[in-house]
């Protein structure tokens, strides 16, 4: 079930300063990322300018603060790294877009699921000007896509792919990490795990669902989706 965009367009700056949108190049480490991570919310949660840092990283897998061993079904594929994130175990590599965004709650409302229901918002808007329909769940984190050309599931539902990942954490009501969006990674990886601890529906990408767009274009519309839910971002180099 939606809900309404009403609920998510409630996030300014109350400070009015613009967010810092940061764009990696290459591949970075996620001990570099992690790092940068822990320097940068410092100085927001002392009064710096918030920030958005796009990256992509080199095959590996995280865990989440709820992560089971056992949705870690081959361990030894790729590196894994134990984050203070929520949520279980999910794949990061090449051709998804991670947004790490790094905002203070105090100066915008300092609430946990309207910050993640904003997140989730900014996803979909950034598909619907792809023209595809992105929807959240009531009890699944992260954005999902329709299959109907796929078979039903077990209860006769129709099948479902999640397309980005969200996955936060909070210092002194500063956020962490954020989300992933499928663009074009190497789908088959994602079964070295049970993404998000969650087996009964598939993963999916915007090339798997035919739309051969490159990562800059993305970014575009990720950002301008970022300031209608956030307010306005200004470059950084």
């Amino acid at each position: 079930m939606l809900r309404t965009d009403l609920e998510f367009s409630m996030l300014p700056n109350l400070g009015n300063r613009p967010v810092r949108w940061r764009i990696a190049d290459g591949l970075v480490a996620y001990e570099e990322a992690v790092e940068t991570m822990e320097r940068e919310v410092a100085v927001i949660s002392d009064g710096g300018d918030e920030l958005v840092w796009l990256v992509e990283h080199p095959p590996l897998y995280t865990a989440g603060t709820s992560a089971n061993a056992q949705d870690l079904v081959q361990p030894d594929r790729f590196p894994v790294f134990a984050t203070g994130r929520g949520g279980e175990y999910t794949y990061h590599g090449p051709g998804q877009r991670v947004a790490y965004v790094m905002l203070d709650l105090k100066r915008r409302r300092q609430d946990v699921r309207a910050f993640v229901a904003a997140l989730e918002d900014v996803v979909i808007r950034t598909l619907d000007m792809m023209n595809v329909r992105g929807e959240r769940r009531e009890d699944r984190v992260g954005v999902w896509v329709r299959r109907p050309e796929k078979p039903l599931l077990a209860d006769g539902t129709m099948a479902e792919d999640k397309i980005a990942a969200l996955g936060i954490r909070l210092r002194k009501w500063v956020t962490f990490h954020g989300l992933s969006l499928n663009v074009d990674p190497d789908l088959d990886h994602f079964g070295g795990i049970v993404p998000c601890g969650i087996s009964a529906y598939g993963v999916t990408s915007l090339v798997d669902l035919g739309l051969p767009v490159m990562m800059a274009d993305v970014d575009m519309r990720l950002r301008t989706a970022f300031e209608a839910v956030f307010g306005e971002t200004i470059s950084e180099s």
